[in-house]
């Protein structure tokens, strides 16, 4: 009998590569629906639609009828002590069923407790205690679903000294037990490299590269000792490069620029993106020059200004 890992495991290898992505975002509504622009598919934010029955959530399914669609969300909290949250679920697969996005994916953190929602995206503990726990969680999560789902790796500006599995084993093994798909963010890999002090190189060399099904990449804000997940500014050259890496390790995966803060006019935003076909060569992304990093002493905490709702969970 074929265990639904195994299931799950063989959905993800056969996920299509739709190509370069945008974030869906409510300032582009009118352009998108009146240019119809050459973007080869959106990534939606699942919280701004579920509640949603007017404006945005027709807005979404005329993109739909369009685009491809990927769901993102940033409330499963997989990580949490709490119960799942399965009226949120049960809101996530009703708009699954609408959309038909080609996968849904969330974050390995927990975002709050006693069923509040800091809107935050918390790290987790990575130890053998926690694995099993979010393992199990997933695996309700998925069959509930009736898919697998797709976990995206954190920022963090911490480590916690009772974590004893470092966070790239720790995505592998959740990979391995539950047959979940993996979202590389590499902005997040290189801002928590550089906040935790490990090797961003030697991260993604770690990695499933099998299970990865889709890749991030966003600007962020350096404040000269430690480094904030902003999402928005410009992509810096060394997040490039280990694009160049993580797109040579992966053989090229469906890859979407995030711009949630300071959002600009969507032809700007179209083009940061478009820079990455500049990095999916290795000679190319090597021989670029380097850009100067700026550093910013403005407080700054991570970006939720793309949320629209308020949220009850």
């Amino acid at each position: 009998m074929v265990e639904k890992r195994d299931q799950y495991r063989e959905i993800v290898k056969a996920l299509p590569n739709p190509g370069l992505g945008l974030g869906l975002r409510s300032k582009h509504f009118n352009y998108i629906l009146e240019h119809s622009p050459a973007v080869d598919w959106f990534e939606v934010i699942s919280e701004n639609f579920m509640d949603s029955g007017g404006r945005p959530r027709h807005i979404l399914r005329q993109v739909a009828e369009r685009y491809p669609v990927v769901m993102h969300g940033v409330s499963l909290s997989i990580g949490s002590t709490d119960p799942l949250n399965m009226e949120y679920l049960g809101k996530l697969k009703s708009l699954a069923v609408e959309v038909k996005p080609l996968w849904i994916s969330d974050h390995l953190c927990w975002t709050g407790v006693n069923s509040l929602n800091t809107h935050d995206l918390l790290p987790v503990l990575l130890n053998e205690e926690s694995l099993k726990h979010i393992c199990s969680r997933i695996r309700l999560a998925q069959d509930f679903m009736e898919r697998p789902l797709v976990f995206e790796n954190p920022s963090t500006y911490l480590t916690f000294k009772q974590s004893t599995i470092p966070e790239w084993e720790f995505l592998k093994y959740m990979a391995e037990e539950t047959g979940c798909g993996l979202l590389l963010d590499v902005n997040n890999v290189f801002v928590s490299a550089f906040n935790n002090d490990f090797d961003p190189v030697n991260y993604i060399n770690q990695l499933p590269h099998d299970r990865i099904v889709q890749m991030h990449i966003a600007g962020h804000q350096h404040c000269g000792d430690y480094i904030i997940d902003t999402h928005d500014r410009n992509v810096v050259h060394e997040v490039w490069k280990l694009f160049t890496q993580a797109w040579q390790l992966t053989g090229g995966v469906a890859t979407l620029l995030e711009w949630d803060s300071n959002i600009p006019d969507f032809d700007v935003y179209h083009a940061e993106l478009l820079k990455a076909k500049q990095y999916m060569s290795v000679m190319t992304a090597y021989n670029m020059d380097t850009q100067n990093q700026e550093f910013s002493s403005t407080p700054v905490s991570n970006p939720v200004d793309f949320l629209v709702n308020d949220f009850k969970w």
